[in-house]
């Protein structure tokens, strides 16, 4: 399989466009790869392939180029959609490593490991809450309060 083809069928994205994502935004997680015009959301059946490219990317491996033709991939989809829609086949998921420890609290947005406290948007968003006062305006200038 070659850089120029098609790698997530359910929206049309090529195996290029995954790898310069991952090289560029350098995820976290292979299932973040998503962000990448919703690749591996679809039918799942190229997760694999992402966690791969995730994996030879982050280890600053070159992309190996896939034994496989074109042709041979989409038609491993096709059986592999046809098994999961008959039940015979379970849907590809992706699953975080089982090294991680299970006690750890997950790494908040910042990285900073504590888990991040939801933000109160009834809060922010209240009508409650004062206007700013004049004299943190940019200009400076006082100015009526809205009622």
């Amino acid at each position: 399989m070659d850089l120029d083809d098609k790698l997530c069928y359910c929206y049309s994205i090529s195996k290029r466009k995954i790898v310069n994502f991952v090289k560029q935004t350098r995820p976290r997680r292979a299932s973040q790869i998503s962000a990448c015009f919703e690749a591996g959301s679809g039918c799942g059946w190229c997760i694999p392939f992402l966690v791969k490219i995730h994996r030879q990317v982050m280890s600053g491996a070159e992309v190996e180029a896939d034994d496989i033709t074109p042709a041979e991939y989409e038609a491993m989809r096709k059986n592999y959609r046809s098994a999961v829609n008959e039940g015979t086949a379970a849907r590809n998921e992706y699953r975080e490593p089982e090294d991680k420890a299970p006690d750890a609290p997950p790494p908040d947005a910042r990285g900073t490991g504590k888990p991040e406290e939801p933000f109160d948007y009834t809060r922010y968003f209240s009508r409650s809450r004062p206007d700013p006062e004049p004299e943190t305006l940019e200009d400076g200038e006082e100015r009526p309060r809205r009622e």
